[in-house]
């Protein structure tokens, strides 16, 4: 019989990680976020808890890619109503808010469920390498 390790809440010790984004491509960085905010690196991790660490995403504009995902990839939003589809291709959202780009790759790495909305807050996703956050670890 498999038993699940369950920790108390004050058990859970939280540390902040800080990775470059000009070192990875796009989905690379996302699994490694994903994987880190979920806590999944650790041997308390347990799957209906939130035990997951804070991570800290420098040169997010600098975030490599392969291929022509810059002129093919799309990203769509729609309000509703007819004719309400609005598509941007990564190249120009990249340009304007490049922490969306970040943001939306490691939120989608995430299960929607109720722990998406408080994991995702401990996300902190920085346009060039300045910040005020006190880093425990730096991933290269």
């Amino acid at each position: 019989m498999m038993h699940t390790y369950l920790p108390k809440t004050s058990d859970i010790k939280r540390r902040w990680y800080e990775i470059d984004a000009s070192k990875f491509t796009l989905g690379r960085l996302a699994t490694r976020v994903a994987s880190i905010l979920r806590g999944k690196h650790k041997a308390s991790f347990t799957p209906h808890m939130d035990v997951g660490d804070f991570v800290v995403v420098t040169n997010a504009e600098k975030i490599k890619f392969t291929g022509r995902k810059l002129l093919q990839k799309e990203y769509f939003r729609f309000s509703g109503y007819p004719g309400g589809l609005r598509r941007e291709i990564l190249r120009d959202v990249l340009k304007k808010k490049p922490e969306k780009v970040v943001f939306h790759a490691v939120r989608n790495m995430l299960a929607a469920n109720r722990l998406r909305k408080p994991i995702l807050k401990r996300l902190k996703i920085v346009r060039n390498g300045k910040h005020n956050f006190k880093i425990d670890k730096k991933i290269t």
